[in-house]
């Protein structure tokens, strides 16, 4: 049975979502990561008595949006603004007095960077846990698991209200139910687009080429590097842990330097 402490303050929750889409067909949808967040946020809100916002930031009118209401939204809030506006600053403003806001890793579409979760964080000043698979309230803090690469977790914490980014593995099994999108209601709320002073210098093209992954040449010979193939040694290199940002950022153009893989 879970009971709610009394000294919790989770009172408000809110979710951004996103527009997906479809990996094959490319069709419009609802983004995975952002219903596992949503799947989240539903059961923080049951468990502490909190209200659930839903918001997006977009077109008021895409089908994909009713998606999240067959997902246990009882309403998507929409901020209409044109595509291509950094919205930011206009969901930073909109969020403001929310003890929890969910977002996912990244959206599904072309223009999607992952920064938003940090941008808000920054515009609100307030703690961001990124990576996160599952999340719960102990009083005036959220503790978050955090995915980390080969099978790792960890566990951290930070007082709220806070900004959480999902990672797509969230412990987070979204249901689908038709009856919830007959009932729910999408809701657009008109919105003073925010204005981008470098937007018009911006030149947006399909990608053509895979980036290329730098890599040091291989100055060994063909003995050495079949030795090492069958034998555990050190490739060299140095692990930089004390020292500022920038001193870090020195050590790495310089290796780019000494290898020749940048040029000034």
């Amino acid at each position: 049975m879970n009971t709610v402490s009394t000294t919790s303050r989770l009172r408000k929750i809110a979710v951004l979502v996103s527009v997906g889409r479809h990996p094959v067909s490319d069709t419009a949808r609802y983004s995975r990561n952002d219903a596992a967040a949503l799947t989240l946020a539903l059961g923080l809100a049951t468990r502490h008595q909190a209200t659930l916002d839903v918001l997006h930031a977009g077109d008021p009118a895409n089908p994909a949006l009713r998606d999240y209401l067959a997902l246990g939204a009882a309403k998507v809030e929409v901020l209409t603004v044109e595509a291509g506006v950094d919205v930011a600053p206009l969901l930073s403003a909109r969020l403001r007095g929310y003890d929890l806001v969910l977002t996912g890793t990244r959206a599904e579409g072309t223009d999607d960077s992952g920064m938003l979760p940090y941008q808000l964080a920054d515009a609100m000043e307030l703690p961001l846990l990124g990576s996160a698979v599952d999340i719960d309230v102990e009083g005036g803090n959220v503790v978050v698991r955090q995915f980390l690469p080969k099978g790792l977790r960890r566990r951290v914490r930070a007082s709220l209200p806070a900004v959480i980014a999902v990672h797509p593995m969230a412990n987070a099994t979204p249901r689908y139910a038709y009856a919830k999108l007959r009932a729910g209601a999408v809701e657009p709320v008109a919105s003073r687009s925010p204005t981008s002073s470098d937007r018009a210098a911006w030149s947006v093209k399909p990608a053509t080429a895979k980036p290329v992954r730098l890599a040091a040449a291989e100055k060994r010979s063909g003995h050495a590097r079949m030795l090492s193939a069958t034998t555990t040694e050190s490739r060299g290199g140095s692990v930089v842990i004390e020292g500022t940002s920038v001193e870090k950022a020195q050590v790495i153009l310089a290796y780019l330097r000494e290898h020749q893989l940048v040029d000034y």
